[in-house]
């Protein structure tokens, strides 16, 4: 009786836990309900991206907050991670030197692209025509801009 009883447990037992595994596997693989795929794309305000560095690796990316807070413009932590407080930074000098980066959000839209391709060409590299797009070619021109620091 008490090996039938202990064989019942464990077979039970590992029923249970392979259903809750294959459950717990596919929890990501599973499409989100309806009303929850609409939420998201009505949504009529976006949170500003965490972190975008703009094609730079992490070496890049700090040779880049390094200069912004070497002349002075307070990108915070010089941690190679482009976030919001990096990005303020940008367009506060962006504007300051009259390349119109819009609002300081720390959002990357297209007026800080603009400001970005107007100062990579003003600095020498070719960002190509300021559209506010961030091609190819804005992103070689940043990416060669930041291979050494300021």
């Amino acid at each position: 009786m008490r090996t039938s009883l202990a064989r019942t447990l464990v077979t039970t037992s590992a029923v249970v836990g392979i259903a809750l595994g294959g459950l717990a596997g596919a929890g990501a693989s599973v499409a989100a309900p309806q009303h929850a795929a609409t939420a998201a794309v009505s949504s009529s305000r976006l949170a500003p991206q965490a972190v975008n560095n703009l094609g730079l690796d992490t070496a890049r990316a700090k040779n880049w907050q390094s200069c912004l807070n070497a002349w002075g413009w307070n990108a915070g932590t010089e941690d190679g991670q482009l976030g919001t407080n990096s990005w303020k930074a940008a367009q506060s000098m962006f504007n300051y030197y009259g390349y119109n980066a819009g609002t300081v959000d720390g959002i990357v839209g297209s007026n800080t692209i603009k400001a970005l391709q107007k100062f990579l060409n003003g600095a020498g590299e070719n960002a190509g025509t300021p559209d506010g797009i961030a091609g190819p070619q804005t992103r070689a021109a940043f990416w060669n801009y930041n291979a050494t620091g300021c």
